[in-house]
């Protein structure tokens, strides 16, 4: 059993990928879905891959146009506004927390329509409207205003929306 634990870490050790293998992996990583740099450096840490290789797979990924963070960014404001109906804050602190660049991060929330973001905030707040109880008129409008600031909608536009 003691034997055990000491072979363990080193056949682990023994598993990680040379650079060709890496990059084949890491390829179909990218394929399978968009990805950004820092989920993409996660996978190689997570593969095991030796660190003194990371940047070559990287350049690779991002040359064969495999790894494209704007592009990235992109298709996760589109995918988080249409699927989920988050707003604008919740998708810039999720890209944020992604470590994606400010650069690709406005040209990500260009994805979204203007009409279609007013209309969705919209149809959010009515939609909660008719659900939410409140104490009074102003209670029932703070937990929608919440509700909706919550999904990452502008402070401003929800509260306009509320008194209009």
């Amino acid at each position: 059993n003691g034997v055990h634990k000491l072979i363990q870490p080193l056949q682990k050790r023994l598993m990680s990928y040379t650079l060709k293998e890496a990059i084949l992996k890491l390829e179909n990583y990218c394929l399978y879905q968009n990805r950004c740099h820092s989920e993409v450096e996660q996978k190689l840490w997570d593969t095991e891959t030796p660190q003194h290789l990371h940047d070559e797979v990287l350049l690779h990924l991002i040359q064969k146009d495999y790894l494209n963070e704007e592009r990235f960014a992109e298709s996760f404001v589109r995918g988080k506004f249409s699927q989920k109906k988050w707003g604008r804050n919740k998708i810039k602190q999720h890209l944020k927390q992604k470590k994606v660049s400010e650069h690709c991060i406005k040209k990500g929330l260009q994805e979204i329509d203007e009409g279609k973001y007013l209309n969705t905030l919209e149809s959010l707040l009515e939609k909660k409207k008719s659900l939410v109880k409140g104490k009074n008129h102003f209670d029932k409008n703070a937990k929608i205003a919440n509700y909706l600031i919550g999904k990452g909608y502008e402070s401003n536009l929800v509260w306009e929306m509320l008194k209009g």
